[in-house]
């Protein structure tokens, strides 16, 4: 479901193409019968390509253990989707309350009433804190308003957007099926500052300094009074990593878990292994 605060003759002509992609003669059902390109109360529906539907779940690698949540559910086929195929609990919210009543009769007709709940409500009024994969098909101005929602999310959560991104957010990963873009990203949790790091046995200590935007993370690693840059860093959902140079010229390969003000992982150099921790200062 794509929202909008106001129906333009732009989003018309923008979404032209997209309307004339679909092929499906009958969309709904005898109660409802919903017409591609429909507007709404800030809403124009468009539905979601299958073949884009599960390239998307299988971009976020949903399992039964996830819980999908899919903003703007329109006919409810993603949540429908990620049940049947993926065995995910997932959740709809759909505005539209026939549009709701249908993906509740469309959860119905496909056996999955005890892996989906189709909600009648407002996304930027309903929880959907607890999901491990958000999915959905809104438009530029949406993505951005919910964007300071879905970075506070825990560190982990897999998001997929259906044709639009997230602004200066870049995805971890963008794909096209059927001339139809989507976009993934993973939460990533906040390493900004200033960590001091040490091995659990042993005299080796660093005083490591992080900058961060989004997922995109660099800074410099001290030791014994000589500052190193990181090489090739990296933080996904709670995990982090670099590479550096230590002070006896060797290659150093840092990977560690934060949680919070604290990190533990592990530091390889050579054939050994050492743990190490930290704490943000």
């Amino acid at each position: 479901m794509i929202r909008r605060r106001l129906f333009t003759p732009l989003l018309i002509v923008f979404f032209a193409p997209l309307l004339a992609a679909q092929s499906s003669p009958q969309l709904g059902d005898e109660v409802y019968r919903p017409s591609v390109g429909q507007p709404g109360k800030d809403v124009v529906w468009v539905p979601t390509p299958d073949a884009l539907v599960m390239r998307m779940l299988q971009a976020a690698k949903t399992t039964d253990k996830d819980l999908v949540y899919d903003l703007g559910a329109g006919d409810g086929k993603i949540p429908i989707a990620a049940a049947k195929q993926f065995g995910a609990t997932a959740v709809g919210i759909e505005y539209n309350a026939e549009m709701a009543a249908l993906a509740k009769r469309n959860v119905e007709r496909a056996g999955v009433a005890g892996k989906v709940t189709i909600i009648e409500g407002d996304i930027f009024k309903e929880d959907f804190s607890k999901a491990t994969v958000v999915t959905m098909y809104l438009l530029p101005d949406l993505n951005l308003k919910l964007r300071p929602l879905l970075l506070k999310m825990k560190p982990g959560t897999r998001l997929v957007s259906h044709q639009f991104n997230m602004g200066e957010w870049e995805p971890d990963e963008t794909m096209q099926i059927e001339s139809r873009d989507a976009y993934f990203w993973i939460v990533p949790t906040d390493v900004s500052g200033r960590w001091a790091l040490k091995e659990d046995r042993g005299a080796w200590q660093g005083d490591l300094n992080l900058t961060q935007r989004f997922q995109r993370i660099g800074g410099t690693l001290t030791i014994r009074g000589k500052m190193q840059p990181l090489l090739g860093a990296y933080v996904s959902g709670d995990d982090i990593g670099f590479t550096y140079i230590d002070p006896d010229h060797g290659l150093r390969n840092l990977r560690a878990t934060v949680n919070g003000n604290t990190l533990t992982g592990s530091l390889r150099f050579g054939g050994y292994l050492n743990s190490i921790t930290g704490e943000r200062r």
